[in-house]
């Protein structure tokens, strides 16, 4: 893929992760945890790709890429090398919580189960990897 290429498609997933990050404060003030948690999931997805993108790096197209980001830990610049761990484990928690917080099953009724606690984490989480990906892919 053209370098030109892969840095358009990382500003277009920060602009995604940016709406998603507005998005995700009305949904925490409607009382809307379990929403919270599946759009958070997509945000960090959004950031983390958009970081690989900026470093030269095409992500695999599947939702939790957080152990693929922190294979690749040495290729990714600097705030993301260090963060690495962080975000791959934000990724792959939130990655697991993706379907279950849409679609629930027999065991969990998705907005009867999540709280606001685990919103808040999700949404903190969520904060944390659109920064690190807005710092990234600022700079040029």
């Amino acid at each position: 893929m053209k370098q030109s290429t892969q840095l358009a498609l990382a500003q277009s997933d920060i602009e995604k992760a940016e709406a998603r990050l507005k998005a995700l404060a009305l949904l925490l003030q409607e009382k809307s945890y379990s929403d919270v948690v599946r759009e958070a999931q997509e945000l960090v997805e959004l950031a983390l790709k958009g970081i690989l993108f900026q470093a030269g790096i095409e992500p695999p197209k599947q939702h939790d890429i957080g152990r693929f980001f922190k294979e690749r830990q040495n290729q990714l610049p600097q705030p993301a090398a260090r963060a690495a761990d962080r975000l791959g484990a934000i990724s792959e928690r939130l990655g697991r919580e993706r379907n279950i917080s849409f679609y629930g099953d027999q065991n969990c009724i998705p907005v009867q189960e999540y709280t606001c606690q685990q919103a808040e984490q999700a949404l903190d989480d969520a904060k944390f990897a659109y920064q690190l990906a807005k710092e990234v892919i600022g700079e040029r």
